[in-house]
């Protein structure tokens, strides 16, 4: 952990490039600011088909650690919207889901 998780409208979906770009900064936020190891970063796109909302929805899961303060998290959520707005050009909502490592059950 932790997964990052972005839907986004079809009819937007920006290009590789900047969409490889996006990677790149959420690997460098997640190991950076969430001080998580690379191997337990994983970043997923999924085109979405919207109803209603912002064009974006990015959902972050992520295991609890006492480092991983709400100060850290909000810095990670602003470094996230910011990075979000500067690769795609979208508006995002952003949602953080913490779980405690005695409720994970994982492979691989």
């Amino acid at each position: 952990m932790p997964n990052l998780t972005f839907y986004i409208d079809a009819g937007q979906m920006p290009s590789e490039e900047c969409l490889a770009g996006l990677s790149r900064d959420c690997i460098k936020l997640c190991t950076g600011i969430l001080e998580a190891q690379l191997k337990n970063v994983h970043v997923i796109y999924i085109n979405v088909q919207p109803g209603q909302g912002h064009p974006v929805f990015a959902e972050i899961r992520y295991r609890l650690e006492v480092f991983r303060t709400p100060a850290v998290m909000n810095r990670f959520m602003t470094a996230l919207d910011n990075t979000i707005a500067h690769h795609t050009g979208l508006a995002a909502r952003i949602r953080c889901f913490g779980y405690a490592a005695s409720n994970i059950y994982a492979r691989n």
